[in-house]
């Protein structure tokens, strides 16, 4: 029974060494995701103006660049979005389950499609079942700055507009609020039509465009292409941080169950543990 007592009590020290780090993790969790969610709103003004001078340019031009014509789909890319560690509930495998039920359902074989991944999680869930992973980003900064996925940003977009595949998906976590996380698929590229139309009625600005508008209009689609990518990604940073200090709430909130119930078994231990030296001497006393 002393034996037993001695687990009883090393196995309370651990659950509550345990809550002690999961706790902290949450706090830093919740820290993380305040900051990724301010990155995220800094970033979308930048994106919205991008988008209203596309739309102004896409009506006042009859432009046929590759990122606004729709053309018979023979190959497909897809960006996914991961993170590089887990203890973050579901937020990769749901959307890797997503990514793959997708994929089953839409193609025949891996070469009717190529994948471009940022995260560990996701890279390594790929390569080990040999998907065609074509470009990968590991190793990301909690805070990212656009230089950190301009690179597979700019070579998803290039691919696209190269041909060498015919239309480009994106798959990441959205952030809903700091419960709920929803795994979501959009088609990047082509730009469809109603992402070219005007969402607010008002005043119309017009633009000088120099050399002309179908020159800024090549320049500038790749970019705004490049600035969804972007915002895909704080997007799904903030839904990572947000996953984390949910898990870690969990694991807090059952390491003080787990906590409670062994205090539980220990002190019903030490009782029996009592009654039976009690019963011990006064049997000692009777037989004397």
């Amino acid at each position: 029974m002393a034996q037993s007592m001695r687990d009883i009590k090393r196995r309370i020290r651990s659950f509550e060494n345990m809550r002690k780090i999961t706790k902290a993790m949450k706090m830093v969790a919740a820290a993380k995701l305040r900051r990724a969610q301010e990155q995220a709103e800094a970033a979308r003004p930048y994106a919205d103006k991008l988008r209203e001078v596309i739309i102004n340019l896409a009506q006042g031009t009859n432009s046929k660049h590759p990122m606004l014509i729709s053309r018979p789909v023979k190959k497909t890319g897809y960006l996914v979005i991961t993170s590089d560690r887990g203890l973050a509930g579901g937020y990769n495998s749901n959307l890797l389950r997503m990514l793959t039920q997708t994929l089953n359902k839409r193609h025949k074989s891996k070469d009717e499609y190529v994948i471009f991944v940022i995260g560990r999680k996701g890279r390594d869930f790929l390569k080990k079942r040999n998907y065609p992973v074509i470009a990968e980003r590991t190793g990301l900064p909690d805070s990212p700055v656009f230089s950190d996925v301009k690179e597979i940003a700019g070579q998803a977009v290039g691919y696209y507009a190269e041909e060498k595949f015919d239309e480009l998906y994106i798959m990441y976590n959205q952030f809903v609020n700091p419960v709920v996380q929803r795994p979501v698929e959009k088609r990047l590229l082509p730009l469809e039509s109603d992402d070219l139309q005007e969402t607010s009625p008002g005043v119309k600005t017009f633009y000088e465009y120099e050399p002309s508008e179908e020159q800024v209009l090549a320049e500038i689609l790749p970019r705004y292409a490049e600035t969804l990518i972007f915002s895909a990604l704080l997007d799904g940073k903030a839904s990572e941080f947000a996953a984390k200090m949910t898990a870690m709430s969990s694991a807090t909130d059952n390491a003080t169950e787990m906590i409670a119930d062994l205090t539980i078994q220990f002190n019903r231990a030490r009782q029996a543990a009592i009654t039976q030296e009690i019963a011990e001497i006064v049997g000692g006393a009777a037989a004397l």
